[in-house]
């Protein structure tokens, strides 16, 4: 793909994980930018599979079938595939259009999820997951380990019954953080992009006094206002607020002030 030079001479940092990262990678380079691909979260299956085949073997009793991300899909739809495919009637729903993108990969589709805010509050305000809809009903929560319980905890809340279905595991990165220090060091590090609260968890614990003294003064590109607001609290001083996906931080990018 032909450059169009809007972030040309730049290096921006990827921190997706390893699997997801090629496409706002390539975007970057599209548009005559560096991408220093730096993984924050490495995605392993769980250690305990026995959720994953129960919730599997009982899928055709469940309402609705929640995936909380694309990993959740990557790692329990093989599953559900084996097992004989997608049960008649069950409902399946994301909380981002990535994951509906993933489910649709695997020729799940009819998805319900929010069209603005990708986040469980608005995956919650959906019509289909009113208490009037669900009270009674089994739901399946597909997801990593640890999160947030606000989920399903007010899903229980309106009468269903949720069971958290762990199908994949997360573990910050098994690498050190020297080239980010190098580039920081030869001044060739212009921004960060950070797409989970955790990651940016694991790279300030992960950074030396040097390196988070840097971190605080680069432009660091989030895509959800929960990520912002625990990057104010750590000390990050230029915290830049974007569009949700890959598509909104790389318009954000495009449209930054580099000379600022």
């Amino acid at each position: 793909m032909a450059s169009d030079g809007v972030l040309a001479g730049r290096t921006i940092v990827v921190t997706r994980p390893l699997a997801q990262c090629g496409p706002l990678a390539e975007a970057i380079r599209a548009a005559g930018g560096e991408p220093l691909v730096f993984p924050l979260l490495e995605i392993l299956p769980a250690d305990d599979p026995a959720p994953l085949v129960a919730a599997v073997e009982q899928l055709a009793s469940y309402r609705v079938a929640i995936f909380i991300s694309p990993n959740a899909v990557d790692h329990a739809l093989p599953a559900i595939i084996a097992a004989g495919g997608w049960p008649a009637g069950l409902l399946p729903a994301a909380v981002g259009q990535g994951t509906v993108k993933a489910l649709a990969a695997h020729g799940v589709h009819g998805c319900i999820a929010p069209t603005e805010r990708f986040d469980s509050e608005a995956l919650l305000e959906l019509p289909e997951l009113a208490r009037e809809r669900i009270a009674g009903q089994r739901i399946a929560i597909f997801r990593g380990d640890g999160g947030r319980e606000l989920l399903g905890d007010t899903l229980r809340a309106r009468g269903a019954t949720v069971d958290p279905v762990t199908c994949y595991r997360r573990l910050g990165p098994s690498a050190g953080a020297q080239p980010l220090l190098a580039a920081w060091k030869n001044r060739s590090l212009d921004a960060l992009t950070v797409s989970s609260s955790e990651g940016l968890r694991y790279l300030w614990d992960l950074l030396p006094e040097e390196g988070r003294l840097a971190l605080a003064e680069t432009p660091v590109f989030v895509p959800h206002a929960r990520i912002a607001e625990n990057a104010k609290i750590i000390g990050l001083q230029k915290i830049i607020l974007t569009e949700a996906a890959d598509q909104g931080i790389l318009r954000a990018l495009r449209a930054y002030n580099w000379q600022r």
